[in-house]
């Protein structure tokens, strides 16, 4: 998976749009950004805490938890080795959080 695939699923989402973000992609609904693309090989997704856990439980070869200080704020995905089906699923729940 890859940033143009990442992209494509992020926009089809209703009333998705794509900003800068610090220099980089950031997708957001009308309330906010539910996922940005940090660097060529990483996606950030803003889950709820429960979701973010499970995911990097039973994901552990490429989600982990990210932390923003002392809040654990989003799941953070190695594109090159991720499950592309599954991270289309919780990109979509990550934009259903957000809007």
């Amino acid at each position: 998976m890859d940033h143009d695939d990442v992209r494509t699923l992020a926009l089809g989402l209703d009333g998705t749009e794509e900003r800068d973000h610090h220099g980089f992609p950031s997708f957001r609904t009308t309330r906010r950004i539910f996922a940005t693309l940090p660097d060529e090989t990483h996606l950030r997704l803003m889950l709820p805490e429960a979701e973010i856990r499970a995911a990097v439980a039973e994901w552990p070869g490429w989600a982990e938890e990210q932390w923003w200080g002392t809040r654990l704020a989003a799941v953070r995905v190695d594109l090159t080795a991720c499950d592309a089906d599954v991270v289309a699923e919780l990109l979509q729940d990550a934009w259903r959080e957000n809007r």
